[in-house]
């Protein structure tokens, strides 16, 4: 299994490296890694104590960050190293002030994760949610190095607990210990004895928390939103976007529209464009004087969408006709109903908001504006909405704490 194993990883290897050709990602994920060790040469002082942290993008960091700013708040004397697997969240943070060294993650290859551990060799490890490079792992391992994995979700159908994956379940071995978000993961944990699992919830509460306590403000939008309804969809994609265009042709007195699409590049901001049936503002040309000319503001910007939400009455949340819905707890934290497609059951947050009327998941653009509808004209089940959400966030803080408390008794 181990030679088939890296065979995958060499084979990966080869196929990104034929996409880079023509897919700007691709590209940009290889030529992140070029001369990667030298960047760590130059850059890295081994001298330091270091802490790494691995996220696979822009999600699991969120994920990540509450534990990397306490950490970095207890122990200063420590140097933090953030990497990353994918273009989407090394590009939008690899000007994160919070770390010391952020970069790509060189390809789990049994050469660069031997070299790579040699060089750094960090104190502690945390990995976030599903970050499982088994060669990173196991010579971690051998290194007698701890390793954490963070805000973890392990499922029935996951190869570590099939009849077949006995080598991927010894893999897990080389973690110390498993902060995982629910009882069905300890439970499966345990199952293949491993017993280092404590149940300590999802970091993301605690980071969505501080957005909302520290949220920035945004003159332009709060004059943009003012005295009105505004219906907020953060992350869409073009199956969402269809349906929240039949939305607005519906004109919904008093409701105003921010849509902040998940890809922002000019070819999808100007089919957007095109495709409403009112004119729109986009975010980079709003002005004082022309912020009040329309009733759709588009965002054609990256980083500031968790900033938006408390501006909006209520979040439509993209992704859920595609692989999964992004993440509602951005929305959720400032006390609004989120709505989201129908790809949520992988994501427990949803699953709970739904049982709490919370959040609702739609098919269709009648079932979008029915929802709507009744958020807007029934004031009661708007508020016992808004507070389920307020509450959900409120009650389920605390994730960081946890992680700190056992990981803290690894240090030397």
């Amino acid at each position: 299994m181990s030679l088939l194993y890296n065979f995958f990883i060499y084979t990966y290897l080869l196929a990104i490296h034929i996409s880079a050709f023509f897919n700007a990602k691709a590209k940009k994920w290889v030529q992140g890694r070029k001369q990667i060790f030298r960047q760590f040469e130059k850059n890295i002082d081994t001298n330091k104590k270091i802490i790494w942290f691995h996220c696979a993008s822009l999600g699991e960091f969120e994920q990540g960050r509450p534990v990397m700013e306490a950490f970095r708040e207890k122990h200063p004397e420590f140097k933090i190293l953030v990497t990353f697997f994918s273009p989407s969240g090394y590009e939008i943070r690899k000007s994160y002030k919070g770390a010391d060294h952020i970069f790509y993650l060189p390809m789990d290859t049994r050469r660069n994760a031997r070299r790579f551990i040699r060089f750094v060799h960090p104190e502690l490890v945390f990995f976030i949610k599903y970050e499982f490079w088994f060669n990173y792992l196991n010579y971690l391992k051998i290194n007698n190095i701890p390793v954490f994995l963070v805000s973890g979700i392990f499922r029935p159908s996951q190869h570590f607990f099939q009849i077949y994956g006995g080598w991927f379940r010894r893999r897990l071995q080389s973690f110390s210990y498993f902060f995982v978000q629910n009882s069905d993961s300890m439970q499966l944990l345990h199952r293949i004895n491993l017993e280092s699992v404590i149940i300590s919830g999802d970091t993301r509460f605690d980071r969505v928390f501080s957005i909302a306590s520290q949220a920035k403000d945004f003159p332009l939008v709060k004059q943009f939103a003012d005295g009105n309804q505004v219906f907020l969809a953060g992350s869409s994609w073009p199956a969402d976007e269809i349906l929240i265009n039949e939305l607005v042709k519906q004109e919904i007195p008093g409701l105003k529209f921010i849509i902040a699409p998940h890809e922002v590049h000019p070819e999808h901001i100007n089919a957007l464009l095109e495709m409403l049936p009112k004119p729109a503002l986009k975010f980079s040309e709003a002005n004082e004087e022309n912020i009040h000319s329309t009733d759709i503001l588009v965002v054609d910007s990256i980083g500031i969408l968790s900033g938006l939400y408390r501006y909006a009455t209520m979040a439509y949340i993209g992704g859920g006709f595609g692989k999964g819905i992004h993440n509602i707890l951005e929305a959720a934290t400032f006390g609004i109903p989120v709505i989201f497609g129908t790809q949520y059951h992988k994501f427990q947050e949803a699953i709970d908001l739904i049982a709490l009327n919370g959040a609702f998941t739609i098919k269709t653009a009648t079932e979008l504006q029915m929802v709507c509808q009744s958020l807007l004209f029934n004031n009661d089940a708007y508020q016992k909405s808004a507070d389920a959400c307020r509450q959900y966030v409120e009650n389920n803080r605390g994730a960081t704490d946890k992680v700190l408390s056992v990981a803290e008794l690894y240090l030397k």
